[in-house]
């Protein structure tokens, strides 16, 4: 994969190459991305979930902010370029396999990672133990909005 940021990536070698050697050999799926997560440097809450291409992945390890593939509206993205809510990548780490990464990160701005204006996108919780699939009902986690999203997008956002 290349990237107009960094040049190309490490080959992939043997899977020993890839889950003990040193080269940074990230793998990308058939759609040309891999998952990235993003936690809080200081409380190890999980903030977000999102995709990234090679240059999004490229952007992130040269500038220090977190940068994003949208599949949806089919573009590259630098959290925080609407908001002001920038994710300051503050170490970032791979899988086994290569083919993830996790960022623990600080948040600027508001301190929010979600578009919904919630410090964190994971703000739902799932009851466990039923049956009832259809009928689940989750539970709102970790407090309400701390920005006004309609008073920072121009558009709804779908957050991928």
């Amino acid at each position: 994969m290349t990237s107009a940021a960094t040049g190309t990536f490490a080959a992939r070698g043997t899977n020993r190459d890839i889950e003990e050697g040193p080269s940074f050999a990230p793998k990308f799926d058939s759609d040309g991305v891999l998952a990235a997560v993003a936690t809080d440097v200081d409380t190890g809450d999980v903030l977000m979930l999102a995709w990234m291409n090679a240059e999004a992945l490229a952007l992130t390890i040269a500038t220090g902010h977190a940068h994003f593939y949208s599949r949806s509206r089919g573009r590259l993205w630098k959290k925080g370029e609407e908001s002001g809510n920038v994710l300051e990548v503050v170490e970032i780490r791979t899988d086994c396999d290569q083919d993830a990464i996790w960022m623990k990160v600080r948040v600027s701005g508001a301190g929010a990672a979600c578009h919904t204006g919630r410090k964190s996108c994971f703000y739902r919780e799932i009851p466990l133990r039923s049956s009832d699939l259809a009928g689940l009902q989750m539970r709102a986690i970790g407090g309400g909005p701390v920005f006004d999203p309609t008073l920072v997008y121009s558009a709804p956002k779908d957050g991928s």
